[in-house]
């Protein structure tokens, strides 16, 4: 027993650096890809921390960007009073309690230093590394197994549920968390490595792209190297990005069926035998489809761009929406209007997927005020990063910016709980703490 408690009592000083709520921080974003309960465990501890220092202090934060994600919960709220699907839009409210509840924590406790941040960032990075190395270790005993190579790619390395491409940002924003770190050791280098290895292999074709784009920017930008290096650190990060691209069919097989099929109709599917690709042209214009023709991801964004359209035009949706999370209904009727894929049993169809894009899907169903709120958000958030250059926050909202252009992230009980705490974590406060030593 003394073992256990010596043991605790160094993780709870390896995690706690002053500040009150920096566990409950690192442990509320390290359990975003662990099980709902974990989140949830997670959330209670935090609120529990700043409950614990409000009854102490009487402290309250007074910092409007806390408002933001507050404001947009109350629409979500509101938004049931006129929904056409009050049963869903009730189910989902519960999801986005994150939005309401950590702003309500950060505000009950003192502002987080420059310092600060970096350390629960740096923790949080270590925690993902981690829980890369078992994912990691988990698809090579499933491999032992006989289960063959894609075990190691895309939504079998972490789950479909679960999402590889949300498990992208996690990985991405952990990396950029020790990049950034001043004095770093061999293990910050090693799970550094562990992070590349894994965004490569979890596929998402959008995230690699901007995660390129972005150590493009730290190396010629933000880094201290001199230029030399900095040519060879460049060419040495492009080869390690394009080089397992190219070698591996299940990454290169993903931007080959993007690249053929994107303004050529009906290429034949690679993947799935009879099935033809939906150009992105057809895909925004084309009045009949066929039960055979699959729409790869860009094609497909941009027919649910082209039907959320249809609906401003259709409907009286632009103030009010259809309210939190009803758009399925009117996805679906437009899905069998357009004799889209119904599903085999084996394979889902197209009727109950969202919008796949976060801007849409806030105008579609919160009005334009849910737009701007999550717009509000979104520059609020890089101009902090800008101004006070601080680049685990630079690409934190560059990689939400991107993302929302691809994936519902928020309407994700995951997703809401991360973006939410990244949010709060990065941007409450700022004015307070630079002032602060950090």
């Amino acid at each position: 027993m003394g073992n256990i408690s010596g043991y605790l009592k160094k993780l709870w000083q390896w995690l706690n650096n002053g500040h009150q709520l920096t566990p409950f921080a690192i442990l509320l974003l390290v359990s975003t890809p662990l099980s709902y309960a974990a989140g949830n465990v997670a959330l209670m501890l935090l609120t529990a921390a700043s409950l614990f220092y409000f009854t102490r202090h009487r402290f309250i934060q007074k910092d409007w960007s806390l408002l933001l994600p507050f404001a947009l919960f109350i629409l979500m709220a509101l938004s049931i009073a006129w929904s056409i699907d009050v049963p869903r839009s009730l189910k989902a409210l519960p999801r986005m309690i994150y939005l309401i509840a950590l702003p309500i924590c950060f505000a009950l406790a003192p502002s987080f230093t420059k310092s600060q941040k970096k350390f629960v960032f740096e923790r949080y990075a270590y925690g993902m590394s981690v829980i890369g190395i078992f994912y990691l270790a988990k698809a090579l005993f499933r491999y032992i197994s006989g289960e063959g190579t894609t075990v190691f790619f895309y939504h079998e390395l972490v789950k479909e549920e679960v999402n590889a491409i949300h498990v992208s940002i996690y990985v991405a924003v952990a990396f950029f968390a020790l990049l950034t770190k001043i004095a770093k050791k061999t293990i910050d280098w090693v799970f550094m490595g562990i992070l590349g290895i894994l965004l490569i292999l979890l596929s998402s074709k959008n995230i690699i792209v901007i995660f390129g784009i972005l150590l493009l920017v730290y190396v010629l930008f933000f880094s201290d190297i001199r230029l030399k290096t900095k040519i060879v650190a460049l060419a040495s990060l492009a080869l390690l990005i394009l080089l397992p691209i190219l070698v591996f069919p299940q990454i290169s097989d993903r931007y080959k069926e993007e690249f053929t099929s994107a303004f050529s109709p009906d290429t034949q599917n690679r993947r799935l035998g009879g099935v033809y690709n939906v150009s992105i042209p057809d895909a925004w214009s084309k009045t009949q489809f066929q039960v055979n023709q699959y729409f790869p991801g860009a094609a497909f964004r941009v027919y649910q761009i082209r039907i959320f359209c249809e609906f401003l035009q259709e409907d009286d949706i632009f103030w009010t929406g259809y309210g939190l999370n009803a758009s399925f209904r009117k996805i679906g009727e437009k899905a069998q209007e357009y004799n889209l894929f119904k599903g085999d049993g084996i394979r889902k169809g197209y009727q109950g997927k969202n919008f796949h894009n976060q801007y849409v899907q806030n105008f579609a169903e919160l009005g334009i005020f849910g737009l701007l709120l999550l717009i509000a958000m979104l520059i609020l958030s890089f101009r902090n990063a800008v101004k006070f250059k601080d680049f685990t926050q630079i690409s934190f909202t560059v990689l939400m910016i991107s993302l929302f252009l691809t994936e519902s992230f928020l309407w994700r009980q995951r997703g809401v709980m991360f973006f939410t705490a990244m949010y709060c974590l990065t941007n409450s406060g700022w004015a307070s703490s630079a002032t602060k030593k950090s």
